[in-house]
């Protein structure tokens, strides 16, 4: 659906600030060519590295001894194995609480991927702090369900993200990868995950970017998300047509699911990009944002004057 802005209504939105969550492996340098978009608009943009993710992951040790041996790689637990779903949560709760701050309490907040699991945990815990909740290309899924299940589900059978762990997540706590991998078949299957569209130097930097473990806790701690909490705050899902990380079918999968379970509806959005149209198609996702942004604040004020108007 088009928004359309008047000048006033741009002005009162210049205040909002949006809350940019990244996705697994990766961190807040995901969303460096959105927030200077976003934040030229007049809107505020905040994001974080999460615990174990960017400066607060550690990488693990067998990556530092020569000549580098695979199998060592493979079976070393992991540094951030003892990073909590809760701790994730708590981290971007903090960081909403200040958004709301800073922005009268306008906060649109955006996760991406896995990043999906954290928002809807802020969402359950914050709903009277959100004015929308947008997942890009994320997951999302109904309460009691944990991520790992959703991706064993049928409809995400053609995700190209297992290919890329390495060992055995339950014995080393973690989901690793190998972004420094100079391999050329796993950097193209890295490369078709998560970056297909994106430019081969683009790419060559943000593969530097990411981090080797993912904790499992992400993975195995089940959505805890209700109507009565959860349900009343807008939500979004921003679907990416060409994404192998999470295939257009398992974003419509889980689209239908929470739908059917929390009894509102999800207002969909498109762009015909891989898994990180952050990186490949910047300004059509700030577009998308922006909108979304528009559209939430214009039902907040028709509700506030009902509220007034009984």
């Amino acid at each position: 659906m088009a928004i359309i802005k008047t000048d006033e209504e741009d002005s009162a939105m210049s205040a909002a600030a949006f809350v940019l969550v990244h996705g697994g492996w990766h961190n807040h340098s995901a969303w460096d060519k959105v927030t200077p978009i976003l934040e030229a608009k007049g809107y505020t943009a905040l994001t974080l590295d999460l615990p174990g993710a960017g400066v607060n992951t550690i990488a693990p040790a067998s990556l530092g001894r020569r000549p580098f041996d695979p199998a060592a790689f493979a079976a070393e637990p992991s540094p951030v194995a003892g990073v909590t779903q809760e701790a994730r949560t708590q981290a971007v709760v903090d960081l909403v609480k200040k958004a709301a701050a800073l922005s009268d309490g306008k906060v649109i907040l955006v996760g991406h991927s896995a990043g999906g699991m954290t928002i809807s945990a802020v969402a359950e815990q914050l709903p009277d702090q959100l004015l929308a909740v947008v997942y890009l290309a994320a997951f999302m899924v109904p309460n009691g369900m944990t991520l790992l299940a959703m991706l064993q589900h049928e409809a995400l059978s053609s995700a190209l993200a297992p290919g890329l762990f390495i060992g055995d997540p339950v014995a080393i706590g973690a989901t690793r990868i190998n972004p420094a991998s100079t391999d050329p078949v796993y950097r193209s299957l890295l490369k078709a995950t998560f970056y297909a569209d994106v430019p081969e130097p683009e790419f060559a930097q943000a593969a530097a970017q990411l981090h080797y473990d993912e904790s499992n806790a992400g993975a195995l701690a089940p959505s805890a998300i209700t109507p009565g909490r959860f349900g009343t705050v807008p939500r979004h899902y921003i679907r990416c047509t060409q994404d192998r990380a999470i295939p257009l079918t398992g974003q419509d999968h889980m689209i239908a699911t929470v739908d059917a379970a929390i009894g509102s509806t999800t207002t969909a959005h498109t762009l015909e990009s891989s898994h990180s149209p952050f990186l490949s198609q910047a300004a059509a996702l700030s577009k998308v944002l922006i909108g979304i942004a528009a559209q939430a604040f214009a039902e907040q004020e028709r509700a506030s004057a009902v509220d007034l108007n009984p």
